[in-house]
């Protein structure tokens, strides 16, 4: 089996303790990885999403400048393009087009992103109790697998009340559990990038 390398991940989450899958949590600093097995990458999002922009409004700092990840996610994107695999992000997130990334549309199923693809998958289908919109960026040797495309409400809601309205809101998720990769999408993207390097010599 290809050995896999979980880049930016939680530190005893759902990648630790897997044969053939090499965990960098923040004490490893995933941006110490130099190869060679294809990656599943997890960048930080805070500073590429709409409360980034808040934040920064609000409180000023250099550390809470929109993008200001640490060159997180540029490294992330420049593993899955030099060794394979696939890398996922919220839903919307401003990297994507910081990036010169395809944003991918409403239509379930991949898209072309220059020798990549892309595609919108949400987490509730594989258990997630929020919806937990997602955007994948993928790249290898192999045409990438089908994910599960349906969209399940979830029960509960990651984040700030809908301004919408009382109605519209649900239970909020504590950090931790919003955060988490449910064993299913993570197993789905250990399968995408294992794909990724099919044909390949580590």
């Amino acid at each position: 089996m290809t050995k896999i390398a979980a880049l930016f991940v939680e530190t005893n989450g759902c990648y630790f303790g897997i044969p053939d899958v090499d965990p960098w949590d923040e004490r490893r600093d995933a941006r110490n990885y130099a190869g060679p097995y294809p990656v599943v990458a997890h960048p930080p999002c805070e500073r590429w999403g709409k409360m980034a922009k808040v934040n920064y409004i609000r409180w000023g700092g250099e550390h809470n400048r929109p993008g200001n990840d640490g060159g997180c996610f540029e490294f992330a994107l420049r593993c899955v393009r030099q060794y394979g695999g696939v890398l996922e992000h919220p839903e919307k997130s401003y990297a994507w087009g910081a990036h010169g990334l395809t944003k991918p549309t409403g239509a379930s199923g991949w898209q072309q992103c220059g020798d990549g693809y892309v595609c919108a998958v949400w987490q509730s289908a594989y258990g997630h109790r929020a919806n937990k919109a997602t955007w994948l960026y993928y790249f290898g040797d192999a045409y990438p697998a089908d994910l599960r495309w349906n969209r399940p409400i979830g029960s509960h809601q990651v984040g700030f009340q809908d301004q919408r309205g009382k109605a519209r809101n649900k239970p909020t998720l504590g950090r931790r559990e919003a955060k988490a990769t449910p064993v299913g999408f993570r197993d789905a993207l250990l399968g995408l990038a294992r794909s990724a390097a099919k044909g390949r010599k580590p």
